[in-house]
């Protein structure tokens, strides 16, 4: 039987090992999701809403403890770790109070004598989630998925399994129904196999490009719904109207977010060319006096990469930028110390198609592009194959109506950082995904939208 492993990547050391579950074992859950769903369908609102509560109250009542596990197992801050677990319980909450409302039947005015719409769930639902946001990224799919009477079986990254655990802790100290929500401790090779039952209705995934494709095209051989949250290149945009003190003090806190590590981290900051030198001498000024170090350390700003191999990959594509012609402000190396951290890192002067200018870079590094107009930097924003979220700065209405109008991305902030909020819906386009997250949207996901006509009963 093979194993996962834990690991700090503040130190390297290996925290715990798990064993992964057998065929057999992986059998008997999908077994369990299946009869779960059976009777977890027909609870109340009332029911799932109490759930969701309690769920909340566990999250906030041990919020110290999920987030010290969250920073071992994958190096966030831990102030950043403690938001994660509290944002987890808004979620539980928001749709504990919001659930039934949205789902409610809509009544249509057609030929039948009473016709409505009805929102039902689908059933055993997969959830393959990334380690980056360990908990968030699975509650903000969990929360809706259970109130509309799904079940979840989750997936989840193979470098966070205490956190995956932990996780199904959460929902039974709720008292979530038995096997309702069920962590399922399997490699990635298992995946096409779970897609492929026919007890499984549906799956989501949040993670790289080539992960979702896997599991779109396995999902569509089989006629089952996805929803896919990929990278992202997010572009950061600043023209000469913009507030540039809160504009660089923001961009850099948006940068480096979960050390970097974020689908929507501004990554390409692309500033006009008449504010562009205050800009990178304030950006480089504040980048460079981030604290790096022990992620528990509360002064920490940033702290290691999730693994060796992502911050090698960090440091490749910095080294390749900068052979390609790319000026280095400040960064570009790694520590001599324990652990997986890399310097935060400026760059400027990038050329069209270098590694840093186009490709997702995950981690603590910055490309700044200077343009000379509004058409200019649109047309920046828009290079890259990714649409996931922007963030843009101006105090010209004219400006910003164009700027949200032509900006190919799935979440737009204006004079703001881009920030995930279960009352708004979450998602990409091109190659950052489909498929929407979050508020009522998120929720009809994966419920079985239902048209009923009827005719001659008393209703």
């Amino acid at each position: 039987m093979s194993q996962m492993e834990s690991v700090n990547p503040a130190t390297g050391e290996v925290l715990e090992r798990y064993e992964t579950l057998s065929d057999q074992e992986l059998e008997e859950r999908l077994g369990r999701a299946e009869a779960a769903f059976s009777s977890y369908r027909l609870t109340s609102f009332d029911e799932r809403a109490a759930w969701l509560r309690e769920a909340a109250a566990v999250l906030d009542d041990d919020r110290r403890r999920w987030a010290e596990l969250m920073t071992r197992e994958m190096g966030k801050p831990l102030a950043a770790a403690m938001a994660e677990a509290e944002k987890c319980a808004w979620v539980c909450r928001y749709y504990a109070e919001n659930g039934e409302a949205f789902l409610a039947d809509d009544p249509v005015d057609a030929a039948a004598e009473r016709s409505w719409i009805a929102y039902q769930p689908l059933g055993p639902v997969l959830a393959v989630m990334p380690w980056n946001f360990p908990f968030w990224q699975l509650f903000r799919f969990a929360a809706p998925a259970l109130m509309a009477g799904n079940v979840a079986l989750l997936k989840h990254a193979s470098n966070v399994p205490a956190c995956a655990l932990a996780i199904e802790e959460v929902f039974r100290r709720a008292g979530f129904p038995e096997h309702v929500f069920q962590s399922l401790l399997i490699g990635s090779g298992a995946v096409e196999g779970i897609i492929q039952d026919p007890r499984v209705r549906a799956a989501t995934l949040t993670g790289s490009e080539g992960a979702g494709a896997a599991v779109g095209s396995v999902a569509g051989r089989s006629l089952k719904k996805t929803v896919l949250e990929l990278g992202g290149s997010d572009p950061f945009v600043v023209m000469p109207s913009a507030d540039l003190d809160r504009a660089v003090a923001t961009a850099v806190e948006a940068r480096h977010i979960n050390n970097g590590q974020s689908c929507i981290a501004a990554k390409r900051f692309i500033v006009h060319q008449a504010v562009a030198e205050r800009f990178i001498d304030g950006f480089v000024a504040r980048t460079e006096a981030l604290v790096v170090g022990d992620p528990m350390a509360e002064d920490t700003d940033v702290g290691p990469l999730a693994t060796e191999s992502i911050r090698d990959e960090l440091a490749v594509q910095v080294e390749r930028s900068v052979a390609d012609g790319a000026r280095l402000r400040t960064g570009g190396t790694v520590p001599d110390r324990p652990g997986w951290f890399y310097t935060p890192t400026v760059l400027t002067d990038l050329p069209d198609g270098s590694a840093a200018a186009r490709e997702e870079t995950f981690g603590p590094v910055a490309a700044i592009l200077v343009v000379g107009s509004l058409d200019e930097a649109i047309e920046r924003a828009n290079d890259t194959p990714f649409g996931l979220g922007a963030s843009v700065w101006t105090a010209d209405a004219a400006e910003a109506d164009r700027l949200v109008a032509e900006i190919d991305a799935g979440c737009l902030a204006v004079n703001r950082m881009v920030a995930s909020d279960p009352r708004l819906p979450f998602g990409g386009v091109k190659r950052s995904g489909y498929g929407r997250e979050l508020a009522r949207y998120g929720m009809l996901e994966f419920v079985n939208i239902k048209s009923v006509a009827a005719g001659g009963i008393p209703f």
